[in-house]
């Protein structure tokens, strides 16, 4: 495969190279996934020398993996400002839980190459090297929930929901609310039309709601 270079030769220290480096990787995976993509496509997207990549990262699967934890921490970073924006004042439980629902989902357009990296690997499952996708799930996914978790706890102790573990109930949530647009829009692939996705927040919500209300409001 050949990669024509879009970078200008970096002329820059250490932490500015490394950098370059991360930034023209993640273009590079985003676009031709793990299995199509080698250390010569990313020095040439990045304007360095092949050697200088090689300074800074043995081989693609570190590559791979200091692109992959460093979008996982972006992305459960600004699902974490999400969560506490609105769950820190609830006025009425289903529609603010369902504006979450679809904040919950605006990284899928803030950050496509991380998850058009995220569809690769999905797709390259048989090849993908080992470890990389649990590292990711633990630095991201596994993190965002942590943090939905907590705040879904001070939701329960006003009373609002009830469940006994927080964790599982911020999973739900997640799989509920989140995960059928996820899905039909293979992690923002193809966005869907607004109207589905308010159906498939709204009902979503619906369930949870059903599901953890507290038993003296059923």
């Amino acid at each position: 495969m050949t990669t024509q270079a879009t970078t200008a030769h970096v002329q820059a220290g250490p932490a500015e190279q490394r950098q370059a480096i991360v930034r023209a990787a993640r273009t590079v995976f985003a676009r031709e996934g793990w299995t199509h993509t080698g250390v010569k496509d990313v020095a040439a997207q990045s304007g360095l020398d092949e050697s200088t990549v090689v300074h800074y990262f043995r081989d693609k699967e570190q590559l791979l993996l200091s692109v992959l934890l460093e979008g996982a921490a972006a992305v459960s970073a600004a699902l974490t400002v999400i969560a506490e924006d609105h769950l820190a004042e609830i006025t009425d439980l289903e529609t603010d839980l369902a504006a979450l629902g679809r904040a919950w989902l605006t990284p899928l357009s803030t950050f496509p190459e991380h998850f058009a990296i995220v569809r690769h690997l999905g797709a390259e499952i048989a090849t993908r090297p080992a470890g990389v996708l649990e590292m990711w799930q633990t630095a991201g996914p596994q993190q965002a929930n942590r943090e939905l978790a907590r705040r879904l706890r001070k939701v329960a102790d006003q009373g609002l929901l009830a469940f006994a573990d927080a964790e599982h109930a911020a999973e739900r949530f997640i799989q509920l609310v989140a995960g059928g647009v996820v899905q039909r829009s293979f992690h923002g692939a193809l966005p869907l039309a607004e109207f589905e996705t308010e159906a498939l927040v709204t009902t979503g919500v619906a369930d949870f709601v059903r599901l953890y209300r507290p038993a003296a409001d059923r």
